[in-house]
C-alpha cells in the first residue's frame, strides 16, 4: 500500500480510502460486488467533489487545499468534517492542519500506517472499516456499506 499526493483531495479527503477508489482499484464488480467506481476528486478533474461547487477558490483553482484559505474552515468545511469524524472516523480538518504544519510526505506516511490492513497489507476503506483486498466476503454481506461495524 502506497499513499500518493494525488489523491488527497483540496477538502483534506484521502481518496485512496474511500469506497468508491478502493471499489474500482480492487475491481469489485468483476467479483459481483456492485458498487461505483471513482479515481479520485483530483484524477477525474473534479477538483473536490465535497466543496467545489460551494467555493469560488476551489471552483476556479485558486487554492490548492483549503487551508491555503482565509476562511478555514469554512462552515461547510466544518460540517463535512462533522460527519467524516461522526460516521467514518476520520476528519478533513485534522488531516489539512496536518499537512500544513508537517508537510505532504509526512502525512502520507501517517495515513498509510493508520489505514494499513494487518491481515494483508491492504488498505481499509474509512466509510466502513473493510479491507476491499481482503475483507470481501464481508463486505458482501454487510448491511449497512457505509457504516462500521459497531456502529
Amino acid at each position: 500500500m502506497m499513499m500518493k499526493e494525488i489523491l488527497i483531495a483540496p477538502c483534506g479527503m484521502n481518496c485512496a480510502l474511500c469506497a468508491s477508489y478502493l471499489a474500482m482499484k480492487n475491481d469489485l464488480k468483476s467479483q459481483g460486488v456492485m458498487r461505483s467506481y471513482c479515481a479520485g476528486c483530483r484524477p477525474r478533474g473534479k477538483n473536490c467533489a465535497f466543496m467545489k461547487k460551494n467555493c469560488d477558490l476551489l471552483g476556479n483553482g485558486l487554492v490548492q487545499y483549503c487551508y491555503e484559505c482565509k476562511e478555514f474552515p469554512c462552515r461547510r468545511l466544518e460540517h463535512l468534517d462533522k460527519r467524516y469524524r461522526t460516521h467514518y472516523r476520520m476528519s478533513m480538518i485534522e488531516n489539512l492542519t496536518y499537512i500544513k504544519k508537517n508537510g505532504m510526505e509526512k502525512f502520507l506516511k501517517k495515513e498509510e500506517k493508520k489505514w494499513r490492513c494487518p491481515e494483508c497489507g491492504g488498505t481499509i476503506c474509512c466509510h466502513n472499516g473493510i479491507c476491499f483486498s481482503c475483507g470481501l466476503d464481508k463486505l458482501k454481506n454487510k448491511k449497512k456499506r457505509y457504516r462500521w461495524e459497531d456502529e
